[in-house]
């Protein structure tokens, strides 16, 4: 059995977060995704636990169910989201959260973002515990803790040894275990000792896994990708597909420990990703100046602004090839696989040349979810024949092209998303052909 999970995503408790995302919109939008397993989000925040403890129940080793009474609430957003028929069952939760640990080490200021997973509700209440004795857990959803990220992983795999942390979104400049601006150069310069606890590590949305590939010091590194969604709309943008008889906490843990062996129960098929230079800090840039470039132009002014002299923000590319010991390609038949996806209503807004929030291309994304209960079951799995009979031959193509990966690319940088166009290209032929 195929279920797809999300483990990074936030409430409405964290800073420049939807004041919509509560539990129960979150199960909402799942569903209308196709996601089986999602992220509670945000554990540490008093208040957010505190509607963890009341709407959550336990139903399978280490995951949770909404609460019967709490239910019929997901009926009522789809509904008023206009999508009233889904074929994906209801989301099961597990319990994570982002920490932002900022400390001085080797001399320098690090940023680094974590995700925990923690396996009960009891070992919650001890990290939780624990960590407001160190910060403001109250002050956001993703707290921001003067720790060492070593220390946070001490603390909470003594808590519990099934407790465990992933580096979020690696290659970030401003926060991340890579990150250009205030990152590490390998797992263990950060963990040192306690570098055998880490055994899987968010790619981000800037980055794939094939550019994580190049890198030896993640070969022994399970790959993750999630959406580190902001709103409800925005779960499953990046995923993870496993395949297997059973899902639970247990398995969950055990399949990213073992990586591309798997396990007779559960193992990690594939992740599915954004374009890579969708991601808002791919290429080089400067956001004020609207720069952006490769890192080869970027060496060739010393990483400043060639506008404004200012030091340009290095992207994840530029990162990954600093750091890169080993070709990728020959590592393909040791990973696990992926696939790069462009969210449903992106591909419907690019098949219009309209606006991905215009009335137009909601009305075609319910429309399309109607008819095939789920946005993963279009993008993945629906027969091209079947989705003409539905939509626009503009909409097919667009998404048999970016099922094909033959998409018109535009880097993101400094902050600014890139644009992956899967319309354009039919465009090009069609003059090239003339």
């Amino acid at each position: 059995m195929r279920y797809i999970t999300d483990f990074h995503i936030h409430s409405k408790y964290s800073r420049a977060c939807s004041k919509y995302l509560e539990l129960e919109s979150i199960a909402a939008w799942a569903q209308i995704k196709g996601i089986n397993v999602v992220s509670c989000g945000d554990f540490t925040h008093p208040r957010w636990f505190a509607d963890i403890e009341k709407k959550l129940i336990e139903t399978t080793p280490g995951l949770f169910s909404l609460r019967p009474e709490y239910v019929r609430e997901i009926s009522n957003i789809q509904n008023k989201a206009g999508i009233s028929h889904i074929t994906s069952p209801l989301p099961l939760f597990i319990l994570t959260t982002e920490i932002s640990c900022i400390y001085s080490k080797g001399g320098k200021v690090r940023r680094v973002h974590l995700l925990i997973f923690a396996p009960s509700l009891d070992a919650v209440r001890a990290i939780n515990a624990k960590l407001s004795t160190l910060g403001k857990l109250a002050s956001d959803g993703r707290p921001i803790l003067g720790l060492d990220a070593k220390e946070l992983l001490k603390i909470i795999t003594d808590i519990s040894p099934e407790c465990f942390i992933v580096p979020a979104h690696i290659w970030t400049p401003w926060f991340a275990l890579f990150g250009s601006k205030s990152g590490f150069n390998s797992i263990e310069e950060c963990f040192e000792e306690l570098s055998p606890l880490i055994f899987a590590a968010e790619t981000g949305l800037s980055s794939d896994p094939l550019m994580n590939w190049s890198i030896s010091n993640l070969n022994s590194i399970t790959l993750i990708s999630n959406s580190d969604a902001h709103s409800a709309e925005k779960l499953g943008r990046e995923a993870n597909v496993f395949e297997g008889m059973e899902i639970s906490y247990p398995a969950i843990r055990e399949a990213l420990q073992k990586g591309k062996q798997g396990t007779p129960s559960l193992r990690l098929d594939y992740t599915i990703e954004f374009f890579p230079e969708e991601g808002r800090y791919h290429f080089d840039g400067h956001r004020d100046c609207e720069i952006s470039l490769p890192p080869g132009q970027t060496k060739r002014y010393k990483g400043m602004c060639p506008k404004c002299s200012r030091p340009l923000t290095v992207g994840v590319l530029h990162r990954v090839s600093d750091l890169a010991d080993q070709d990728a390609h020959a590592q393909r038949e040791k990973k696990i696989s992926y696939k790069n996806l462009i969210p449903l209503q992106e591909i419907i807004a690019q098949s219009f040349g309209l606006g991905v929030n215009s009335k137009r291309v909601r009305e075609q994304y319910i429309k399309v979810i109607n008819s095939f209960g789920s946005e993963f079951e279009i993008l993945l799995d629906t027969p091209l024949e079947d989705f003409s009979r539905v939509a626009s031959r503009e909409l097919t193509h667009a998404l048999a092209t970016m099922r094909a990966g033959e998409v018109e690319i535009i880097p993101g940088y400094d902050g600014v998303y890139g644009v992956i166009n899967a319309v354009k290209i039919k465009i090009k032929k069609q003059q090239a052909l003339l």
